[in-house]
């Protein structure tokens, strides 16, 4: 009895160490997408959350810069969205990048800002498997009127409202 007890917890611990292996090359980045209303390249309480903005998540070789992984994802109505990752992209670099807003009004990409990276890998001491890609943006062709009063509020020069 004692034997089949020691057999069956060793087993239970396997099962355990398998599946907590298994769960480490699954991964989830999330971020959000907005919209900057005043053309400064940082969110205000102008900015606006884009529905239905497109993402895309691309893992390169380190060193070859051969494409390794690609997901997509859309933004919600918050502006936020989900890419599932799966496997571990210990030796790649990954980026969440903007592809497309679906608002005529605010569509300029962000020259610089154009993506976020982010690590897809369980083997860089993060325990947890969700990934937060910093926020990114389109701008608006023209700043909404409002902008001067909200970089006065924080104490900044606007350059040309």
């Amino acid at each position: 009895m004692a034997k089949a007890i020691l057999v069956l917890s060793a087993l239970c611990c396997i099962l355990a160490f398998a599946n907590f292996a298994q769960c480490n090359e699954h991964f989830k980045v999330e971020g959000s997408v907005y919209c900057d209303t005043c053309r400064v390249q940082f969110q205000t309480r102008l900015s606006e959350y884009i529905e239905g903005a497109r993402v895309r998540l691309v893992c390169r070789d380190i060193v070859t810069e051969q494409v390794k992984y690609e997901a997509e994802a859309l933004t919600d109505k918050n502006g936020k969205y989900t890419i599932a990752v799966v496997g571990d992209h210990e030796n790649e670099l990954c980026d969440v990048e903007v592809v497309k807003s679906p608002r005529e009004d605010c569509k300029d990409p962000a020259i610089g800002f154009e993506n976020s990276r982010v690590v897809c890998s369980g083997n860089v001491g993060m325990h947890n498997p969700i990934r937060y890609a910093n926020p990114l943006f389109f701008m608006k062709s023209e700043s909404v009127p409002g902008c001067k009063d909200v970089l006065d509020e924080l104490g900044l020069f606007p350059l040309d409202f």
